[in-house]
């Protein structure tokens, strides 16, 4: 699709809207938008990641945590950061917790882990100058 621009959103089952309300905006930093109730109760919660780029989270989630790594469906979100040290130190020192240490993927990016209160599966990534990413973008702009 030629008329796609970004991804506007990614929307997160949550079943403790508190708790992840704390993660979200308290801990990672984000700003809540607005919120939007349905049948009078709360139903979504919008938090900004860019002017166009939201997380919404869904109260009242089913289970106990997100499903295994390996199963079907969307397996994590991938938050790209200018510099990856500093988004460590600034969450870490927050309360966060990573669940994979930094290093360098296979793909020449940094990367780290983190996962929200529902077992969420979060990266941190870093764009390497001699990124597999890059070089692909350099290559579809003419520039290899």
């Amino acid at each position: 699709m030629k008329n796609v621009k970004a991804i506007g959103h990614v929307a997160v089952s949550v079943k403790d809207i508190e708790r992840s309300m704390d993660f979200y905006v308290n801990k990672l930093g984000f700003d809540e938008m607005f919120r939007l109730e349905r049948d009078n109760r709360l139903w979504i919660v919008y938090l900004r990641i860019t002017d166009t780029q939201f997380i919404e989270l869904f109260p009242e989630g089913v289970g106990d945590s997100a499903p295994p790594f390996a199963n079907v469906g969307y397996n994590h979100l991938c938050l790209e950061v200018d510099d990856i040290d500093a988004a460590i130190a600034e969450i870490t020192g927050r309360g966060v917790t990573l669940t994979a240490e930094k290093k360098l993927g296979v793909d020449h990016n940094y990367q780290a882990w983190i996962a929200d209160p529902e077992g969420n599966r979060i990266e941190l990534m870093q764009l390497g100058a001699d990124a597999m990413q890059t070089a692909a973008i350099r290559r579809i702009n003419g520039q290899a």
